[in-house]
């Protein structure tokens, strides 16, 4: 790779390409308890590695039941005495997952061995190895995916031990997901102080974060240095949280991992309150209740059985108009972001027909759908199952190149991250595809934890060290041998952290000394404008990343075509869409 493909790369990016600067070591030490925070006393934290503690199923908000049901969240009754945070709290209600046809698989929020199921269900928990609560660490907050329908912070794949080892201070929440987090009916926006309805779900990661800022000093981190990060569902809220006024100054940073507000790929516009009321009332209707109090009187079972998620809406508040529009305008919060896609985010989708791809084709894309149809061959039912899956693929990296795209010309950093890793399979089995979700387990390190979408892959495998050429042993150094486990934690814990000049010297330097076998795994977005990160298999026998960076050619990733398609359907972004 030529050295200028490397010029410019800022201190993330340099730290990933070597894999070099783990997180100064943690002494053994822990903050002291009982921590006080704005609620009460805090003990009773277990150690979940050697210098890293964990304070589980703490409340950020009381109980959203009975009358706080569908409402913003209100304050925590202080508590007397030193409150226990030894156990995970309740899991928000949620369905257990598919049971059958071909996506049948396992909640992993819900296996027989999680926390119960509640509406009261607003508890965090945090990790930390900090020594004393005036370290000041950076502060992580993670937001789950799982199709704003299920998901918890105590699930053990987001268990945030490995990222505390590395230096920041790890925070998982639950919120409201399903009919109890984003269900929008005209009498409880009346009721609202706000006159919203329907974000229950983002009103929770708001608060979560009101919360951090108040309490997480106790726990040794800062509140002035906030990462948000989070996957799918959870990337979608970030995103939409970027676009929202609630949200200024709760965050510096932002990682949003295969997702933004518009989903995965693009959509023309969010919808509406009117038109998640409509259906609200329609839902309620059938119900026999109409009321706001008649509402929170329903038991869980017939709110369960009886409402949908609206899913994000444009409430009139925690998002007052579609984040598309202030994206355009450039009026989102000032923010520094890392995002990215997988390359088979869509290796589920059903095979489509040939004539069932043309007729959605049709119905989507209207007059532009020929031009569409001559990117995406579909003549037979193979090619129509490829186009569709390079399609989804070819969305969501549009969308999130897009997304940094805006913040780069906010003034901020961005980062774009591609993943392409295989999850290593069984010996004689194919590998399994760098599909949506599956860089979580490297985000976390996690490799040994049941991942989002349950398969055959063999965490010892993927935990497996890259095998190098030592021909070139003088340009690599030992210590850039390293698993792709070891080196995606280490680059989200430090996109947040703030370097000296000196050490982005430094970082660029051994960024340089890195060799083809060891690239960044994080690119800057802009400049130069067509250069992103590409995760490729290779070196232990294709079971681990080797990482290269690479010139992108827009045809190589998404067709050109298929952006003006892209473009010219939502023209809002015509003239900032520059892939």
């Amino acid at each position: 790779m030529r050295t200028s493909a490397r010029a410019g790369l800022a201190g993330v990016s340099a730290l990933l390409a070597a894999g070099l600067l783990a997180a100064a070591p943690i002494a053994h030490a822990a903050v002291t308890e009982p921590l006080k925070l704005d609620s009460g006393l805090l003990g009773g934290s277990a150690a979940s590695s050697p210098g890293v503690r964990a304070f589980k199923g703490i409340p950020f908000a009381a109980p959203p039941v009975g009358a706080l049901r569908w409402k913003y969240p209100q304050p925590v009754a202080k508590w007397d005495g030193v409150r226990d945070a030894s156990k995970f709290g309740s899991v928000c209600i949620q369905p257990p997952g598919p049971t059958s046809g071909p996506q049948a698989r396992l909640n992993i929020a819900v296996l027989p061995d999680s926390p119960p199921l509640s509406e009261d269900c607003l508890y965090l928990n945090v990790w930390t190895g900090a020594a004393a609560a005036t370290e000041r660490r950076p502060v992580m907050v993670w937001f789950f995916g799982g199709a704003f329908t299920e998901g918890a912070g105590s699930v053990p794949l987001y268990d945030g031990d490995a990222l505390a080892r590395k230096g920041a201070v790890v925070v998982t929440m639950n919120y409201r997901l399903g009919p109890y987090g984003f269900f929008a009916h005209p009498a409880l926006t009346a009721d609202s102080p706000h006159k919203a309805s329907g974000n229950y779900g983002l009103m929770d990661m708001l608060a979560s974060l009101q919360w951090v800022q108040k309490n997480i000093a106790a726990f040794g981190g800062d509140p002035s240095n906030v990462t948000v990060f989070g996957q799918s569902a959870g990337a979608m809220a970030i995103a939409s949280l970027v676009a929202s006024p609630e949200a200024k100054g709760l965050f510096n940073r932002a990682i949003s991992q295969s997702g933004a507000w518009m989903g995965l790929g693009f959509s023309p516009a969010m919808r509406t309150r009117a038109q998640a009321e409509e259906a609200g009332v329609k839902a309620a209707t059938e119900a026999g209740v109409s009321t706001a109090e008649q509402l929170r009187a329903m038991s869980a079972a017939d709110v369960t059985a009886k409402f949908r998620s609206a899913g994000m809406i444009v409430d009139g508040w925690v998002l007052p108009e579609d984040p598309s529009a202030v994206f355009a305008a450039g009026r989102q919060n000032a923010v520094d972001v890392l995002v990215g896609s997988n390359r088979d985010e869509s290796f589920f989708t059903a095979q489509v027909k040939p004539e069932q791809f043309e007729q959605q084709a049709r119905m989507r894309y209207g007059d532009l759908a020929d031009e569409y149809l001559k990117v995406y061959p579909h003549a037979t039912e193979a090619e129509a199952g490829v186009s569709t899956a390079e399609n989804f693929r070819d969305g969501a990296f549009w969308h999130m190149r897009l997304y940094a795209d805006f913040q780069a010309k906010k003034g901020k950093k961005a980062y774009l991250f591609y993943f392409t890793q295989n999850p290593p399979a069984p010996a004689g089995q194919p590998e399994l595809p760098a599909t949506h979700a599956s860089e979580v387990p490297y985000v976390f390190d996690n490799l040994g934890q049941l991942p989002l979408f349950p398969d055959r892959s063999i965490a010892e495998l993927a935990g497996r060290k890259l095998v190098v050429d030592r021909s070139r042993a003088m340009l690599l150094p030992i210590t850039s041998v390293r698993t792709l486990a070891a080196r995606a934690p280490t680059g989200w814990d430090h996109f947040q952290i703030k370097k000296t000049d000196a050490e982005l010297q430094e970082m660029r330097r051994l960024e340089g000394t890195a060799g083809d076998t060891d690239r960044p795994l994080v690119r800057e977005s802009q400049p130069p404008a067509h250069e992103s990160l590409s995760m490729a298999n290779g070196g232990d026998e294709g079971l681990l990343a080797r990482v290269t960076l690479r010139a992108l050619d827009a045809a190589l990733v998404l067709p050109a075509t298929s952006v003006a398609v892209a473009v010219r359907l939502w023209p809002p972004l015509a003239s900032a869409a520059v892939v």
